[in-house]
C-alpha cells in the first residue's frame, strides 16, 4: 500500500485565494490523518499570466495560515522540480509516448476554423467541441505540415461513444458520456503543456495517491482517466470538494466578497481564526465544536464528514469567530504584542509618520489623521460624495474604472498609482481634482486627509480594492446591465490607449 500523498497546485496568476487555502487545508488534514505527506507544486504553464510576485504571495499566505507542506516548492523533495515551467523536458518525453501510441495527434487547425466549427455546432444545438478534423490526416501529410513550419498543437484522442465511469470519494460512482468530452489540447503551440496533461503527468511522477480538489474539475476527470489509461498508470483516488459560496449561494467571487487571503491578513484577522473558519466550510468536528485549532482538526479529521451542500463563506460569521479568538486565546500582553505587529506590518507606522507629522500640533492629533491606515472599511454615506461637478453616476464610473486600472498594476507603488490615475483622468476628460474626489472619499472616508496616492500605496491593493468597492455599494452599486455598459466604455478607453 503506497504512502498517502496529497497536493495543492496553485497557479500564480493572481491574489492568493481563500479557495486555495480551503483546498490546501483539507489536503493537509487528509494526509496527516493517514500518516502521509502533503505536497505543493506551482502550475505556471500560463506564462503570460504567471508572475513570481503572485507565486511568492501564495507561498507567504499559506505560510501565514500555518498550512505547511512536506514536499515541494521551497521545501524540496525527491520528485522536483516543483514548478511546471521547469519540467518542459519531462512533458515533451511523455507527449512523444502518446504520439507513438496513437493516443494523441498534431492538430493544425487555425483559430478561425475552430471558431467556425464551434459556431456551426452551437447553431445546430450540438455540444461545442473539436470535430476531429486533423485526426484523419495520414502520417505523411502530418510530417509535411510540420516540416513546412505550420503551427500546431497536440490533442488527445477521445472515444466518441460509450461512457466514462469513475468513483469519487464523496459522490460515489460518476458517469459521463464520452460524447461530452472534447479532444483536449495537451501541448500548446509554444511547446508548453496544458493544465490537464501536466496535471496527470506530475501527479503520477510525484506519487500523488489522492486528488482532492474543487468540484469544478469533475467534468475534466474523464480526460484525466483516459490519460492514466493511455500511459498504463494506476489512477489516484478522486475527491471533489464543494465550492465555497457567497451568502446568495453564487460561487465565491471577488465581485461579491473579498477573496484574497491578503485582505483578511491586512484587515487584522488572526490566521488561527481564518483556518478554523475554513475548516467549518462543509465539515464539522465530531462533537460539533465551532472553535478548534488546526491540530484539533487534523486529529479528528475524516473527509467522509464533508457535506456536499455548498458551504457559505459568511464574513460576519468569520468576524464572530475571530472575535472569540481575540478574547479567549490572547492574554492582554499577547493582544498588545500581536496588535502592534499587525499595525506595523511592513513598517506601516514608519510610512505613516512623514504624512501626519507636518499636519499635527500635538500627538493627540495623530489619531484623526492616521486612523484611516489602521481601519478596515471606512464609515461613509452617499452624502459624502456630493460634488458640484460630479453626479453619483459619474462618481461610480470613476470608482469602478479606477478599481479596474489599479487591479492591473504589476507593481504597487506610489509612482505607479499616481501615473495610472492621472492617465485615467486624462482619458476620461476630467480635471484631476474632480476625478480624485470620489476616490479620496472612498479611500480615506473624509474630504480632509493625507494624499490619496500615499494612502493607496500604504493600504495596499487588497484594502484599497475593498474600500473602492464599498464606496460603489454606498452609492447604489452596479447592476449587471450597468456593469456591461461600464465595461464597454472602459474597454473603449483602453482601445484609444492602444491607438
Amino acid at each position: 500500500m503506497p504512502t498517502v500523498k496529497t497536493r495543492i497546485a496553485p497557479s500564480p496568476t493572481g491574489d492568493p485565494h481563500v479557495g486555495t487555502a480551503y483546498i490546501a487545508l483539507f489536503n493537509r488534514c487528509f494526509a496527516q490523518q493517514h500518516g502521509g505527506k502533503f505536497l505543493l507544486r506551482i502550475e505556471d504553464t500560463d506564462q503570460q499570466r504567471s508572475t513570481s510576485k503572485s507565486e511568492q504571495e501564495i507561498l507567504d499566505a499559506l505560510a501565514w495560515l500555518g498550512l505547511s507542506w512536506d514536499e515541494g516548492v521551497g521545501v524540496g523533495g525527491d520528485h522536483g522540480p516543483y514548478r511546471q515551467s521547469e519540467r518542459a523536458d519531462i512533458y515533451r518525453d511523455h507527449i512523444e509516448i502518446l504520439l507513438e501510441k496513437g493516443s494523441a495527434f498534431p492538430c493544425f487547425c487555425s483559430a478561425q476554423r475552430l471558431d467556425e466549427v464551434r459556431h456551426a455546432q452551437m447553431a445546430a444545438k450540438q455540444t461545442p467541441g473539436y470535430d476531429g478534423h486533423c485526426l484523419s490526416l495520414d502520417h505523411a501529410e502530418r510530417q509535411r505540415k510540420i516540416q513546412s513550419g505550420e503551427p500546431y498543437v497536440i490533442r488527445m484522442v477521445v472515444p466518441d461513444q460509450g461512457e466514462c465511469h469513475f468513483t469519487d470519494l464523496l459522490r460515489g460512482e460518476v458517469t459521463i458520456q464520452w460524447a461530452q468530452v472534447d479532444m483536449q489540447v495537451l501541448m500548446k503551440s509554444d511547446g508548453l503543456p496544458t493544465y490537464h496533461f501536466a496535471n496527470v503527468v506530475d501527479d503520477h511522477l510525484m506519487g500523488i495517491t489522492h486528488v482532492i480538489r474543487g468540484e469544478e474539475w469533475i467534468n475534466s476527470v474523464p480526460k484525466h482517466v483516459l490519460l492514466y489509461e493511455y500511459f498504463g498508470w494506476d489512477t489516484p483516488v478522486f475527491c471533489h470538494m464543494p465550492l465555497l459560496r457567497n451568502p446568495d449561494k453564487s460561487k465565491l467571487s471577488k465581485r461579491k466578497n473579498p477573496t484574497s487571503i491578503n485582505y483578511y491578513r491586512d484587515m487584522g484577522y488572526l490566521p488561527e481564526a481564518v483556518v478554523n473558519y475554513l475548516g467549518l466550510m462543509g465539515w464539522s468536528m465530531p462533537g460539533g465544536e465551532e472553535k478548534f485549532s488546526l491540530t484539533d482538526m487534523s486529529s479528528a479529521f475524516d473527509i467522509l464528514r464533508v457535506s456536499l451542500g455548498g458551504p457559505i463563506f459568511d464574513v460576519e460569521k468569520l468576524d464572530w469567530l475571530n472575535g472569540r479568538y481575540l478574547r479567549e486565546e490572547l492574554s492582554d500582553e499577547e493582544f498588545a504584542s500581536r496588535y502592534l505587529q499587525w499595525a506595523n506590518k511592513g513598517n506601516r507606522l514608519g510610512r505613516i509618520v512623514p504624512l501626519v507629522q507636518p499636519r499635527v500640533e500635538k500627538f493627540s492629533d495623530v489619531i484623526g489623521l492616521g486612523a484611516q491606515f489602521l481601519d478596515g472599511l471606512v464609515a461613509i454615506d452617499a452624502a459624502r460624495f456630493e460634488h458640484k461637478n460630479l453626479s453619483a453616476e459619474q462618481s461610480i464610473k470613476i470608482l469602478q474604472f479606477s478599481l479596474w486600472r489599479l487591479e492591473g498594476l504589476q507593481v504597487w507603488s506610489r509612482e505607479q498609482i499616481e501615473e495610472t490615475l492621472l492617465d485615467l483622468a486624462e482619458r476620461m476628460d476630467l480635471k484631476i481634482r474632480d476625478f480624485l474626489f470620489p476616490v479620496f472619499i472612498g479611500i480615506s472616508g473624509s474630504a480632509v486627509s493625507t494624499s490619496v496616492m500615499d494612502s493607496l500605496s500604504i493600504l495596499g491593493l487588497d484594502l484599497s480594492r475593498a474600500r473602492l468597492r464599498h464606496a460603489i455599494t454606498v452609492l447604489g452599486g452596479v447592476s449587471k446591465k450597468l456593469s456591461k455598459s461600464l465595461e464597454k466604455e472602459y474597454q473603449a478607453l483602453g482601445n484609444r490607449t492602444a491607438d
